[in-house]
């Protein structure tokens, strides 16, 4: 699993350590966060280390800074059971004036923030860590990068996917312990993963016992909403249609939010431009999992369900598109958002840079018909937006799952596999 997480290691975490006295790493749970970062760090402490809890937990109410002895950066694992030693180690960056110090990785389920006196602004960092892209993976040839799209360049890649394979990589996932395994234990991870959520992890958000079985249905909703703005209200009524249960609107929301708080639903923000027109922009989120797996083991789906529904299958090819690009567009500090307007209109993803640079991206399974259709809506969208008060957009690209070549077109316009893009 090392040799998969190392480039998170080596272009990310070693980034983010060189400007910060200490590094913390969130995210989904078995994304790797411990094992990327043990690979940066130089000394570690193992909080739940069973020979040693007792004390550690001990030292951290009497002595904090005797746990944070040892060469740097030092990870300290599962942090959050002591919460003080956030504070420790807020004091012990400011005592030594250096960067690169701590590392801090632990579970994805939020701590009790009232143990903690300082934000830690100025001095640690928040790395937040995704299942894997296709490219870290090494499914993806990463013979296309975004970086040179984004400055507009010729690209020439050759797709080596599928569509059998993509179904197979969307059932799967980007879980570290199911990268280079067999398929029946790949695919268990993602199952694993989603009964962990539903029978233990969402109550820890706030240490109240949820209905698993409700749980389970709303995840199953959720799974068909994917890549939609539904509305609470709908998922009410699509869970009291589908499941037959009166499930109030109110535990939806405090439902989701707890899923939201430990890394499993990860919404797109609406994107705002300066338009010609004054057209009305929905300013409701895009509801995608964090990894398209959770939705297909919610929905008890495998890869030959996907292809024998392509509906589907296209919803969920744009949930694993929107977590590569927001890993690859991360790399630059980037921000992934989508756009609909009450006309209609609508764009799958917008890659904003914090310099303005902008991306169009649409999301098709292939073919010529749907890839035209993205062109159309990627060509409308470009003319609304105004160029007097904002730049013009940095590229247009249609991302596709099938297709054995990426390429840039006559007319600026990019086509690029999935399996061919990097960061």
């Amino acid at each position: 699993m090392k040799k998969y997480l190392k480039r998170i290691c080596d272009n990310i975490l070693q980034r983010k350590l060189s400007s910060k006295g200490a590094v913390l790493i969130e995210g989904a749970k078995w994304c790797g966060k411990t094992t990327t970062a043990s690979m940066q760090a130089k000394s570690i402490l193992y909080m739940q280390d069973p020979d040693n809890i007792r004390q550690n937990l001990e030292l951290a109410e009497i002595k904090p800074s005797k746990l944070l002895e040892g060469e740097t950066p030092r990870l300290i694992d599962e942090w959050h059971m002591a919460p003080s030693l956030w504070d420790a180690v807020r004091f012990e960056i400011d005592k030594r004036n250096e960067f690169a110090q701590f590392i801090l990785t632990g579970s994805s389920v939020p701590i009790d923030s009232s143990k903690i006196f300082h934000s830690g602004t100025g001095r640690i960092s928040r790395l937040l860590m995704r299942p894997m892209s296709l490219y870290e993976s090494l499914d993806s040839n990463g013979t296309v990068s975004l970086s040179d799209i984004f400055n507009n360049k010729e690209i020439d890649g050759k797709n080596n996917l599928e569509i059998k394979d993509i179904a197979y990589l969307i059932c799967r996932g980007g879980w570290p312990k199911a990268i280079g395994v067999t398929k029946d234990i790949a695919i268990q991870q993602s199952y694993d993963y989603y009964d962990a959520i539903v029978n233990v992890d969402i109550s820890k958000v706030d240490n109240i016992t949820k209905n698993s079985y409700r749980v389970s249905k709303l995840m199953r909703s959720l799974a068909r909403a994917v890549a939609s703005q539904m509305a609470y209200t709908s998922i009410a009524k699509d869970i009291k249609a589908n499941e037959h249960d009166d499930i109030s609107d109110e535990t939806i929301k405090k439902y989701i939010n707890a899923l939201k708080k430990i890394f499993v639903i990860e919404n797109s923000e609406a994107w705002n431009p300066n338009l010609r027109s004054k057209t009305a922009i929905r300013s409701s989120d895009t509801w995608y999992f964090v990894d398209p797996s959770i939705a297909t083991a919610a929905l008890a789906a495998n890869e030959n369900d996907l292809i024998n529904d392509l509906n589907l299958m296209g919803l969920l090819f744009e949930n694993l598109c929107v977590r590569d690009l927001r890993i690859y567009v991360n790399a630059f500090d980037g921000k992934l958002y989508h756009y609909r307007d009450k006309l209609g209109l609508e764009c799958d993803a917008v890659l904003h840079l914090r310099n303005g640079k902008y991306g169009l991206v649409e999301i098709k399974l292939g073919g010529d018909t749907l890839i035209n259709n993205g062109i159309k809506t990627l060509n409308k969208l470009e003319k609304v937006i105004d160029t007097e008060k904002m730049q013009k957009p940095s590229f247009k690209m249609i991302i596709t799952a099938v297709g054995s070549y990426a390429y840039k077109r006559k007319d600026g316009i990019y086509i690029v596999p999935i399996g061919c893009l990097k960061d």
